[in-house]
């Protein structure tokens, strides 16, 4: 097979008819069917669909942290589905950034060391600097002290943002982010989301039921029962 797809030097993310299936007591489960399409640098894509649609799943694989059943995936120039497990961490640690909707905060850590982490864990030079200039981006910099005890969900949502924005990733994956929120602290976050976004090469992955969220991203791919059922741009 060509490896064309994956050579798309304005492509952050490929996948090339990506198909998942799962063993359960009725038999085998076709979660994903034959899912196609390329993401450039810098874009944000929502990736919608009912419950059970397949998202969180091409999530997962757009990610590294699943195999597909069948097909490829691209992250960043590295072919995921050619690595072992090792190799495809190594590449998360490298170009990867994740916002869940549970935050996912060390709670034994303040803001300022849960932003610090992966700047340490991937060697940068100054995490405290850095971390502390990127709290302040967020409007978090008279919280850096505080623990996740002590912030409320949207200051916690803003951390985790900052955490995942620290190392400049290739892309991030924001899997609900807005889901444990009220309505006006959603729409905060996601704006500061899309500020980041905007502001540097980091591209959007944003998995969402929300389509007043969806719509507010320069692209939408649309899943039913596993299978591509829409990919368009957003109206200029």
């Amino acid at each position: 097979m060509s490896n064309r797809s994956g050579e798309n030097k304005d492509a952050v993310l490929v996948a090339e008819n990506v198909s998942k299936q799962v063993s359960s007591p009725e038999g085998s489960l076709t979660i994903l069917s034959n899912v196609s399409f390329s993401i450039a640098t810098g874009e944000s894509v929502a990736v919608v669909g009912a419950s059970g649609a397949g998202k969180s799943t091409l999530l997962a694989l757009l990610a590294g942290l699943d195999l597909p059943s069948e097909g490829r995936i691209w992250l960043n120039g590295s072919s995921l589905t050619e690595l072992d497990e090792d190799g495809r961490a190594a590449v998360r640690a490298a170009s990867v950034g994740f916002v869940f909707q549970s935050f996912h905060l060390v709670p034994s850590l303040n803001a300022l060391e849960n932003v610090m982490l992966p700047l340490e864990l991937a060697g940068a030079a100054e995490p405290r600097k850095t971390a502390i200039n990127i709290l302040r981006e967020v409007g978090l910099a008279p919280r850096a002290r505080h623990y996740p005890s002590q912030l409320s969900g949207g200051e916690k949502q803003r951390v985790a943002i900052a955490r995942a924005f620290a190392t400049e990733p290739a892309v991030l994956f924001a899997d609900e982010p807005t889901g444990n929120l009220d309505s006006r602290t959603g729409d905060l976050v996601m704006q500061l989301m899309f500020d980041l976004n905007s502001s540097s090469s980091t591209t959007l992955v944003l998995v969402t039921h929300d389509t007043t969220l969806a719509a507010r991203c320069e692209r939408e791919i649309g899943l039913d029962s596993g299978r591509l059922v829409t990919d368009s741009k957003a109206a200029a």
